[in-house]
């Protein structure tokens, strides 16, 4: 009986790895806004939905580290739904507190670039499925503002 279930599994297994899945891409961090007391980054995600019907996306998770530490992490739930059938840019903002960055660049050395890793989980409600969750993440360096660009 076990072996009848074990078929059933893989079956069902095969079956739903073959269902078309929507396909994500990651920009790298920019800065987009600043402020006395913080600095505003941002990244795009790019989404493709291979459905003839718009799926709507749960949430997006995301942590920007850092020489190893977290900058910041958060989730935005609900951001909205894929329409059908096209590509889709999703901005993921990340709020970094102005101080904390200073500390990193102390840390780092002179020259205001870090070296950063952002993370994102984009986590969409597929038919049959259920949530499904795109890992995605990207890499790169980044020149942080200075307190002349502030103010």
């Amino acid at each position: 009986m076990s072996s009848l279930v074990d078929r059933a599994k893989e079956f069902v297994a095969g079956k739903i790895a073959q269902i078309p899945k929507p396909e994500a891409s990651l920009t790298g961090v920019s800065v987009k806004s600043l402020s006395r007391d913080s600095a505003l980054f941002h990244s795009d995600v790019s989404v493709s939905n291979p459905y003839s019907h718009s799926l709507p996306i749960c949430e997006i998770s995301y942590t920007l580290k850092s020489a190893g530490r977290v900058v910041a992490s958060g989730t935005m739930p609900d951001p909205g739904s894929l329409p059908a059938s096209v590509v889709t840019k999703l901005e993921v903002p990340v709020k970094v507190p102005y101080n904390f960055l200073v500390s990193l660049v102390r840390d780092i050395g002179r020259d205001w670039d870090i070296d950063y890793e952002l993370q994102v989980g984009l986590t969409i409600d597929l038919p049959i499925v259920g949530d499904f969750t795109i890992p995605l993440s990207t890499k790169g360096e980044m020149k942080l503002p200075t307190l002349s660009d502030i103010f």
